[in-house]
């Protein structure tokens, strides 16, 4: 579109550059007949004609480029516009996406310190569960002994209460025959 404009500018450049005779301009060639007169004006009316026909057509093009230019400028202000909300949006999105990774990073150094704290306690609750059961143990055994202690001390109990019987019964009887 832009290269037929400049072509027909060119043209009409070249059209405007050659001279026009005037009628009222003294001629420096003695005139030989009316016939190149005639000649002469025909060409001239002819170049008049080809001139506005050019200057029609030129016209007719520039208003057609100004009005594709104002289509495509209203197509770059559009898209312009398009391109600035998508950036911002764009930035918008960066930043929440930025802000996402910060807290998906803290969220698993909390849960990596939270894992630990967990293995930690249940360590400790295993060795809680490892005392408890040293100490039912030790319990157990404890109460064995005090069992057989006791037993024992019964045993001891009814053996002297035999025998201090045995010898309130020998006393008894040492004591009928005096």
């Amino acid at each position: 579109m832009n290269s037929k404009l400049a072509d027909r500018a060119a043209s009409l450049e070249t059209v405007s550059i050659l001279p026009e005779p005037s009628p009222e301009a003294p001629s420096k060639s003695p005139e030989p007949n009316n016939k190149a007169r005639s000649n002469r004006v025909a060409e001239d009316r002819v170049k008049k004609a080809v001139s506005a026909d050019a200057l029609n057509r030129i016209r007719q093009d520039l208003i057609e480029a100004q009005r594709s230019k104002a289509e495509l400028q209203a197509r770059l202000k559009t898209t312009t516009e398009e391109a600035a909300m998508l950036k911002s949006r764009f930035e918008i999105d960066n930043r929440r996406l930025n802000e996402l990774a910060t807290e998906r990073t803290s969220l698993a150094m909390r849960i990596r310190d939270r894992d630990e704290e967990l293995r930690g306690k249940a360590k400790l609750l295993e060795n809680v569960q490892d005392e408890v059961v040293s100490l039912s143990l030790q319990l157990n055994m404890a109460e064995e002994r005090s069992a057989k202690h006791q037993r024992e001390n019964e045993d001891l109990i009814a053996r002297w209460m035999k025998r201090m019987e045995r010898e309130a019964d020998a006393m008894n009887d040492a004591s009928r025959f005096s």
